[in-house]
């Protein structure tokens, strides 16, 4: 029998690049320019990562998110492909009724986000029109030692690493607004587990399920690493407040009907977060690890 083989797009990124690690013999990563798959089943993971582009370049998330997708289904036409389309929660939008199913409407407000919708009404509309196979996978935020974060992407990570330095951290509303955070090992297992058990044609979320404050993880993270960091309130941006919802978490319902348990919890996360950064730290500086 021959071996099951997963053509993986985004294999550079934070999780395609951890998911061809956890497992190389399922993986196979498609080099970064590449549009023809090398197997039938794709795992899709290019993208942007923010809304801020509206700032610096109003094309590269449809560039990104909607034109190189386009190019891999003209180059998949033919083909009898099953495409597993990796998403956002912030694809949601602001929602009234937490946690959020798959069957919420959605209302994504961002350049981003919306782009990321689109690209899912596009991906479900060619396969219907063709007879095609896809799935789409709804992501929480992903965290993990690795990730090239910003202020702008993985906040929370950002934040750890001012505390690691020392470094002032500002939180909006005083940290008060939940998110839906999953460790990246975990987010890799949950794909794995619906690109081989997944229904066909369905939105699957992919999260904890448990919501969780930030300034309650950063004032945890503080205390672990015993910084010396001052840690203030500020008002949310406007823009920050027109592109992302103030409270959200996934209703994982589904992922669980699958078989699917998390296995590291938030705080053993931070935990390993924060020693990879600290590791970082005194590299960095050339002190003794």
């Amino acid at each position: 029998m021959t071996a099951r083989k997963l053509s993986v797009f985004g294999a550079s990124g934070f999780v395609g690049s951890r998911f061809c690690t956890l497992y190389p013999e399922l993986a196979h990563a498609e080099p970064r320019d590449a549009e023809s798959p090398a197997h039938d089943e794709i795992l899709y993971l290019i993208s942007t990562t923010h809304n801020y582009h509206v700032y610096d370049d109003l094309e590269i998330d449809i560039e990104t998110n909607l034109k190189r997708l386009m190019r891999v289904l003209e180059r998949c036409r033919n083909r009898d492909f099953t495409l597993n389309f990796v998403s956002s929660w912030f694809v949601y939008g602001a929602q009234t009724e937490l946690p959020a199913e798959e069957s919420a409407v959605c209302r994504p407000q961002g350049f981003y986000s919306i782009t990321k919708k689109c690209a899912e009404d596009l991906l479900a509309s060619f396969c219907r029109t063709f007879h095609k196979r896809y799935r789409i996978l709804r992501l929480s935020n992903v965290y993990g030692p690795g990730d090239r974060f910003s202020k702008r992407k993985n906040a929370l990570q950002y934040m750890i690493q001012r505390l690691v330095k020392n470094e002032p951290v500002e939180l909006y509303a005083a940290g008060t607004p939940v998110r839906d955070y999953l460790y990246v090992d975990d987010i890799c297992r949950a794909l794995e587990l619906c690109t081989r058990t997944g229904s066909l044609g369905e939105i699957t979320n992919i999260g904890s399920g448990a919501p969780a404050r930030l300034g309650e993880l950063i004032y945890y993270c503080r205390d672990r690493l015993g910084s010396k960091s001052e840690i203030t309130s500020i008002d949310t941006p406007e823009f920050h407040r027109t592109v992302q919802a103030q409270d959200f978490w996934l209703d994982t319902t589904r992922l669980k009907r699958l078989g699917f348990t998390p296995e590291v919890d938030i705080y053993a996360g931070l935990d390993r977060v924060m020693d990879a950064l600290v590791r970082e730290e005194g590299s960095a500086s050339g002190a003794p690890t």
